[in-house]
């Protein structure tokens, strides 16, 4: 198979035997992105306005070559299409489907029976013009090689239409609409909805890109029929009889960067930027990244089969997002970029590209990595995607972690030792649920919201307020970076803000139960390490069940008995009740120096 690339231009209606007005434009996009010269494509643009007329000769449809697959390979087909899909929307930008323009259906399903659109009739009601334009279009290709698409206006029914039809040896690198009106009912020609219900096993992506302006796009693009791709909008900012053109499409950065990518791959300033970084510290939102991804390296290695493969394609993700968004946080914040996490850069639109290895963490003190290692071993490392891992996988990549980091696996197996004795202490007895504990994040994110910040102001611990401040800014809450800083603020957190964030109604007594199994982990993890109390988590535990306890006076004295707010109040305190126990139980509650009793008292 030729390496060499083919682009293969389907034109829409009025523009097919036109001159190559839209070479030009989109020749110098590219120019401006930096990508080569479109002179070492091979461009292949037929010319079939006239077939579109009316036919000659009876001609046979042709064969349809790409077979639909059994339901366990069409699984795995749809899965390995969408990791490539979300890497494309990683480097093209955010999903953008459109909400419609109202009217526009019933506008555009009247246009195709105009005099302007007949050709696009024939194409959808006459079988013999559409096997005949489909005929003469697989008549210029070639029978093997990489062949990019782009589709315009018709043209873009057209190659939907054709590519499960192309020879078995051309594998379609990329496939661009511009300007489709796919998403009309009128133009599901041979019931293309129900046959493309899959993504085809010859295609590697599909992305639309739709013109605000545009009247036949009706401000919207083609993933409510075909979900499994993904849309882009642009704005030319032109009048509306341009905004459909062909050239205003192609000479969009946007757009061309999307062709561009399929024809060459990677841009040269873009792996310019991908560079060794530079000597110097990692803050704290970097080595906590550079330690969650080597664990969940390990956690990868130990999983098998299908869901190795699943673990391994969202971490891919992750690990882009990760180092993608330090990069942007640090430019700017006028940072050098640390060539610990220089090094983890690669580029996740390209399938084939290699993922590095995060290497073995040595950045953190015996005392330093209990709040870490504690937060890592119940946190979801692979978020926003989730995927159900067994308790012993994790247990034993948190020994090798450790192991590695120069802490002995001893202090892995106490990790999640700690943790279970924790669970089991606010249990009561109930059982262990490992994966109740998992989900902190979006409460984190409440207990912040109802403080108004105030909980982040109480943190002395892990990171201070400042710092969690701008990191959640520049990563945000949902993302693994700034779920795992918040995650770790809060449980070294203390003082009003925190107190008030878990007794307020905003926060659920199963967030207030993940706050607190996770400080007196912790906690239970010093004792087993031989290491100092933390006696701030004792006070922390105080302070919130004082404010628990006001907050259920107040509402007990006039709301009924079963009310559900006093319920999660009940639940709140036996939580923090249940917690001091063990703590009192186990030796581990602060001694008081005398000198802070009056003498009188």
């Amino acid at each position: 198979m030729s390496n060499e690339p083919i682009l293969l231009f389907l034109h829409g209606v009025g523009d097919g035997d036109q001159d190559d007005n839209w070479k030009i434009h989109f020749a110098e996009a590219l120019t401006r992105l930096g990508y080569p010269d479109l002179d070492t494509v091979r461009v292949i643009a037929p010319k079939y306005a006239h077939a579109l007329k009316g036919w000659d000769d009876k001609e046979l449809l042709p064969s349809v070559t790409i077979k639909q697959l059994g339901r366990e390979a069409a699984k795995k087909n749809r899965r390995d299409f969408e990791r490539r899909m979300a890497a494309i929307e990683f480097r093209l930008g955010r999903h953008d489907p459109g909400n419609g323009q109202p009217g526009g259906d019933a506008l555009i399903g009247a246009a195709v029976g105009l005099p302007f659109f007949k050709q696009a009739h024939n194409y959808l009601r006459n079988p013999q013009i559409r096997a005949q334009v489909l005929n003469r279009i697989l008549a210029k290709l070639p029978e093997s090689g990489r062949l990019v698409i782009v589709g315009h206006s018709l043209g873009s029914v057209i190659a939907a239409d054709l590519v499960r039809r192309l020879p078995v040896g051309l594998e379609v690198a990329g496939l661009v609409t511009i300007g489709s009106p796919l998403a009309n009912g009128s133009f599901d020609v041979d019931k293309l909805r129900e046959t493309l219900k899959e993504p085809p096993t010859n295609l590697a992506w599909w992305v639309n890109f739709w013109n605000a302006s545009d009247p036949v796009a009706a401000h919207r693009g083609l993933s409510s029929v075909f979900p499994w791709m993904i849309d882009f909008r642009i704005d030319t900012k032109t009048v509306v009889l341009k905004a459909h053109a062909a050239v205003e499409y192609l000479n969009d950065e946007a757009v061309a960067a999307a062709i561009g990518f399929a024809l060459f791959g990677s841009r040269s300033k873009e792996l310019a930027r991908i560079d060794n970084g530079v000597d110097i510290s990692l803050d704290t939102a970097e080595r906590l990244t550079l330690l969650a991804l080597r664990y969940a390296y390990l956690i990868k290695l130990k999983l098998e089969g299908d869901q190795q493969d699943r673990f391994a394609g969202a971490l891919r993700q992750v690990q882009a997002t990760a180092v993608d968004d330090i990069r942007r946080r640090n430019a700017s914040d006028h940072r050098g970029m640390p060539s610990a996490v220089a090094r983890l850069a690669f580029d996740l639109s390209d399938p084939q590209a290699t993922v590095p290895e995060p290497l073995p963490s040595s950045y953190f003190a015996k005392d330093e990595a209990v709040v870490p290692l504690t937060i890592l071993a119940v946190e979801n490392l692979i978020r926003p995607f989730e995927i159900l891992i067994p308790k012993n996988k994790r247990q034993d990549a948190m020994e090798d972690l450790t192991a590695e980091m120069g802490l002995g696996s001893q202090y892995g197996a106490d990790v999640f030792a700690a943790a279970k004795d924790a669970q089991e202490a606010l249990s009561g007895g109930r059982g262990v649920n490992w994966v109740k504990w998992v989900a902190l994040g979006a409460g984190a994110a409440a207990i912040v919201v109802a403080t108004g910040g105030l909980a982040l102001a109480a943190a002395p611990g892990l990171v201070g307020a400042a710092v969690i401040t701008s990191a959640l800014a520049s990563f945000g809450p949902g993302g693994m970076i700034g779920g795992l800083l918040m995650a770790g603020t809060l449980v070294t957190a203390g003082g009003g803000g925190i107190a008030l964030g878990l007794a307020g109604p905003g926060t659920t007594a199963e967030t207030l139960e993940a706050v607190v199994v996770r400080q007196l982990a912790a906690e239970i993890l010093r004792e087993r390490q031989h290491l100092e109390p933390d006696p701030a988590v004792w006070r922390n535990l105080v302070e919130t069940e004082i404010e628990v306890r006001r907050e259920h006076e107040r509402l007990d004295e006039f709301s009924d008995e079963s009310a559900g707010s006093l319920k999660e109040l009940k639940r709140k305190i036996d939580a923090i009740e249940r917690a001091l126990k063990y703590l009192r139980d186990n030796g581990l509650e602060p001694g008081v120096p005398p000198s802070t009793f009056d003498e009188t008292d």
